[in-house]
């Protein structure tokens, strides 16, 4: 009997892992086409001199890259982080002001070379 029941669920588990492989084919066909998303952080107003703005200026990376890489399907969300953690790490980057990189280890533990373009 026990070998009747293993003979009996062995169509299902390879149903079950064709539908979810072709789920995982899907998703990643569906991002791969979705465009860049990006957003535009504006710092014109900050005293970048300051610690106060320097502070300022990583909330407003940080949430950016958040809301440029936040997913609502709890599948996507360890992606999701990863992305954002790049995004920001790009971004502090591009502005290259060494207060902002500074503020940006210390806050994240990141003590990765900063390089623009990755």
């Amino acid at each position: 009997m026990n070998a009747n029941l293993k003979t009996a669920n062995r169509p299902a588990l390879v149903l079950s892992t064709a539908v979810l492989l072709t789920c995982a084919w899907l998703g990643s066909s569906v991002l791969a086409d979705e465009p860049v998303r990006s957003e535009t952080v504006k710092f014109k107003d900050l005293n970048l001199n300051t610690p106060e703005g320097v502070k300022v200026l990583y909330s407003r990376i940080h949430r950016a890259a958040e809301d440029v890489c936040s997913e609502r399907d709890w599948i996507f969300q360890p992606a999701a982080a990863t992305c954002a953690h790049k995004a920001e790490a790009r971004a502090i980057a591009k502005v290259g002001l060494p207060q902002l990189s500074a503020y940006y280890r210390a806050k994240t533990g990141d003590q990765t070379q900063l390089i623009v373009g990755r």
